[in-house]
C-alpha cells in the first residue's frame, strides 16, 4: 500500500477566522482541443541493392503504427493515412536486409538503423534498396563411404572491431542424412568453416577397458587445412550463393592422459590451495592447443572422480592447457578469485599417451599502472582510478562456442587496474577514457606497440609491466555539415557515418559517429588527444577498418586532415561524397 504524505503549512488565525467561507474561485477553463493531425498519402519504391530490381511484397510500416502495405509487382508502395510531420519507417522482406549498423558483431550484424522520413503534404518519392542475403552450402563425404550425418561444421566471420579486423564465431549447423549442409541468411563479407572433430559411431560404442584405438574423423578447415592460417577465406557478396565441400578421412584416435598437481607439487584433490578453495562447480577446465599455442577445436575434459585430464586425439604435436579458479576464503586481499594454470607439449604417434604430468603455478595478473600528466591545477592520485576502462578482446579465432568473450579492467587500487579475466592466448587491449577532460597519452607494455600489435603471454611466464598514461589538455572537435545539408527537407533524412581517426599509434578507440539534420547539424568530439587526426565521411553506414593502413589507403578519398593543438578546439566542415 502506498501512503501520501500531506504537509500543511499552519499560520496564526483566529476561530472567526477559521470559520469563514473561502473565497470564490473562477471555474477552471478546459485547454483547447488539440488540432486535427494533418493526414497524407506516402509513396514510393523498393529495390534490390544487388541488381537494381523492383522487390515485390516487401513490408513497409510506419513505425509505432498499424499503417503498412506490401510492395506491387513493381516494387512500389503507398501508405495512407500518414501523420505530416518526422516519421519513422522500417522495411522487411525474407532473405533481405536493410543498411547496417556501422559497429558490427556478429549478433548485431543485421537490419540497422530504421528510415527517418520528414513527411509533408507532398512529400517526395521515397526510394529504398535491401540487400539480398547469402548463403554457404555444401556437402561432407567420408573416406569409409558411410553417410556423413550429423557432421557438426561451424562458421566463422571476419568482423570489425575498434577498426579491426577480428574472426568471431557465426554459428554452428550439422550435415543431414545425406551429408549436406547450409549456412542461410548471410550478410556479405569473409568467412571461414571448420568441422568438429567427430568419432566413429562404432569405435566410441566400444567399452572403456578395449585395448583398440578408436577411429574418427579430425578437426578439418576448409578446404583441407588442420589449423585455422590454412583455411580458406570464403568471400560472400550480396546475393552470392557459395559451395564448400569436404572430404573428411577416417584416422585412429589415442587416449591422452594427464595429472594435475598443485604449487609446490601437492596432489590436486579439488577442494584445497593454501590460499583458498577451488570451487567444485568449476573445478579445471582443459584447452587443447597446437605447439604454437594456437587453440584447436578438440575437446579436453577433466573427471572430478579419477582426477586426470582426458583426450582422444590423432596424430600430431599438441600442447594441454589446464585453468583452474580458486576463491580467496580469507580474503587476505583484495582480489575475491585468482586462477592457477599450466601446460604440457605432447606428441601422439600412433599410441596412447598416459604419462604426462601438469603442474599449476599461479597465473600471474595483468596489472595496469595509471600515471596522469598534469598542465595544470592537481587532482589526487585517487580519482584515477575511474577514469579508464582497458577492454581485451581475442586476436585469433576462439574455436568453441560460447568460450569468446571479451574481458574488461576492474578497478584494484587507486592508480591500478587489472584484468581480471581474459581468454588465453593474444589480446588486443583498448582504452576507454570515462572523464572528456582526460585523454590518452600512451599505454606501454614493455617493448610490445600495444597499438599494432596483441599482447602474448605464455604459461608459466609473467606479463610485462603495464603502464597507462593519461593528460588533461585534451582537445575537441566540431565537425559541421555543409549547409546546403543542414536542414530536415521534406522525404527521407540523409545519413552520414563519420570516422575521426589519429594519425598516430594509440590504443583509445574512438567510434563511428553518425551526424544527421535531425540531431543538429553540428557534432562536437572531446577527449581527443593533441595531434593530427584524418576525417572520413560516408553518406551510408560503413564499416572501416580504421586501424589498418591498407584499408584506408584504399578508400576512394584520402580524407580531411585536421591538427588539433592541446586544449582547443578545432573545427571541421564535413565534405560530404557526391556534394
Amino acid at each position: 500500500m502506498t501512503l501520501g504524505i500531506l504537509i500543511l503549512a499552519v499560520g496564526s488565525v483566529s476561530p472567526a477566522q477559521d470559520l469563514q467561507p473561502p473565497p470564490e474561485q473562477p471555474p477552471a477553463q478546459e485547454p483547447p482541443p488539440a488540432a486535427p493531425a494533418t493526414l497524407t498519402t506516402v509513396q514510393g519504391v523498393v529495390r534490390n541493392g544487388a541488381t537494381g530490381a523492383p522487390l515485390p511484397r516487401t513490408l513497409v510500416q510506419i513505425e509505432g503504427s498499424q499503417i503498412a502495405a506490401l510492395t506491387d509487382g513493381e516494387g512500389r508502395f503507398e501508405l495512407t493515412g500518414v501523420a505530416v510531420g518526422p516519421q519513422i519507417i522500417r522495411l522487411r522482406k525474407p532473405g533481405f536486409l536493410d543498411r547496417p549498423y556501422a559497429t558490427e558483431d556478429v549478433d548485431y550484424q543485421g537490419d540497422g538503423p530504421a528510415h527517418s522520413v520528414l513527411v509533408a503534404v507532398e512529400t517526395p518519392e521515397l526510394n529504398f534498396t535491401l540487400t539480398p542475403t547469402s548463403a554457404i552450402r555444401g556437402h561432407i563425404e567420408l573416406s569409409t563411404g558411410d553417410p556423413a550425418e550429423g557432421i557438426q561444421i561451424s562458421l566463422l566471420k571476419q568482423v570489425i572491431r575498434n577498426g579491426r579486423a577480428v574472426w568471431k564465431q557465426n554459428g554452428i549447423t550439422k550435415t543431414n542424412g545425406s551429408g549436406t549442409y547450409r549456412f542461410a541468411g548471410l550478410p556479405s563479407g569473409v568467412y571461414a568453416l571448420y568441422t568438429q572433430p567427430t568419432m566413429d559411431g562404432e569405435a566410441a560404442a566400444v567399452a572403456k577397458g578395449a585395448k583398440i584405438a578408436l577411429s574418427g574423423y579430425p578437426n578439418v578447415f576448409y578446404p583441407e587445412a588442420r589449423e585455422f592460417s590454412g583455411a580458406a577465406r570464403i568471400r560472400l557478396k550480396a546475393g552470392e550463393q557459395a559451395e564448400a565441400n569436404l572430404q573428411l578421412t577416417q584416422e585412429p584416435f589415442y587416449t591422452v592422459k594427464a595429472t594435475v598437481s598443485l604449487p609446490g607439487g601437492k596432489p590436486y584433490d579439488g577442494v584445497g590451495y593454501e590460499r583458498g578453495v577451488i570451487p567444485s562447480e568449476s573445478a579445471i577446465s582443459v584447452e587443447v592447443q597446437d605447439i604454437s599455442g594456437h587453440a584447436l577445436a578438440y575437446s579436453a575434459k577433466f573427471d572430478a572422480q579419477t582426477r586426470l585430464i582426458q583426450a582422444d586425439l590423432p596424430n600430431g604435436s599438441y600442447s594441454l592447457l589446464a585453468v583452474s579458479r580458486f576463491i580467496n576464503v580469507q580474503m587476505a586481499s583484495n582480489r575475491p578469485s585468482e586462477y592457477l594454470w599450466g601446460s604440457a607439449e605432447f606428441s601422439v604417434e600412433g599410441h596412447a599417451v598416459t604419462n604426462l604430468r601438469i603442474s599449476l603455478s599461479t597465473m600471474p595478473n595483468w596489472s595496469i599502472h595509471l600515471r596522469a600528466v598534469r598542465s595544470s591545477g592537481s587532482k589526487t592520485s585517487e580519482e584515477l582510478q575511474m577514469q579508464v576502462t582497458v577492454n581485451a578482446s581475442p586476436a585469433e579465432p576462439i574455436l568453441a562456442i560460447g568460450d569468446d568473450i571479451d574481458i574488461s579492467s576492474v578497478v584494484i587500487g587507486a592508480d591500478l587496474l587489472e584484468l581480471s579475466r581474459f581468454t588465453l592466448g593474444s589480446e588486443w587491449l583498448n582504452t576507454e577514457i570515462n572523464n572528456p577532460s582526460l585523454c590518452m597519452d600512451s599505454f606501454s607494455a614493455g617493448g610490445a606497440n600495444l597499438a599494432r600489435e596483441p599482447l602474448t603471454v605464455a604459461p608459466g611466464t609473467s606479463p610485462p609491466p603495464m603502464e597507462l598514461t593519461l593528460r588533461d589538455d585534451c582537445a575537441k572537435l566540431t565537425l559541421t555539415l555543409p549547409s546546403a545539408l543542414a536542414d530536415f527537407l521534406p522525404g527521407e533524412e540523409p545519413f552520414y557515418t563519420v570516422y575521426v581517426v589519429p594519425d598516430f599509434d594509440t590504443t583509445a578507440d574512438i567510434p563511428p559517429m553518425t551526424v544527421h539534420p535531425s540531431s543538429g547539424a553540428s557534432l562536437t568530439v572531446d577527449g581527443l588527444t593533441p595531434g593530427s587526426y584524418h576525417v572520413y565521411t560516408f553518406n551510408e553506414p560503413v564499416r572501416l577498418e580504421y586501424r589498418n593502413q591498407a584499408a584506408l589507403a584504399a578508400l576512394p578519398t584520402a580524407g580531411q586532415q585536421v591538427t588539433l593543438s592541446p586544449g582547443t578546439t578545432g573545427n571541421l566542415g564535413l565534405e560530404v561524397p557526391g556534394r
